[in-house]
């Protein structure tokens, strides 16, 4: 499913026009994207977190030379899936 086919599924779960679905989903993206920024998490009960972690610098390789290169420490953001999302793809 890609963003187009999520904006028609929202559009016609809840009887809305497809440009008011997609006003709907950009805006639920921008406010966890907001969220995260500013290193807030945001839960969705049953579907899952999405926070931000810290990664530590460490030393990786680069591969198409094999040369040792530093990686340096920076913050990613992490999904957690929930309950009812890890049972419903069992």
């Amino acid at each position: 499913m890609n963003r187009s086919d999520l904006i028609d599924k929202i559009a016609k779960d809840v009887d809305l026009t497809k440009k008011d679905a997609n006003l709907a989903l950009k805006s639920f993206l921008e406010g966890v994207t907001l969220s995260l920024e500013r290193k807030e998490k945001v839960s969705l009960v049953g579907f899952g977190t999405f926070r931000v972690t810290h990664r530590k610098a460490r030393m990786g390789v680069n591969p198409q030379t094999k040369e040792k290169i530093q990686i340096p420490a920076r913050d990613v953001p992490v999904f957690k899936a929930g309950k009812r999302l890890k049972e419903a793809v069992k």
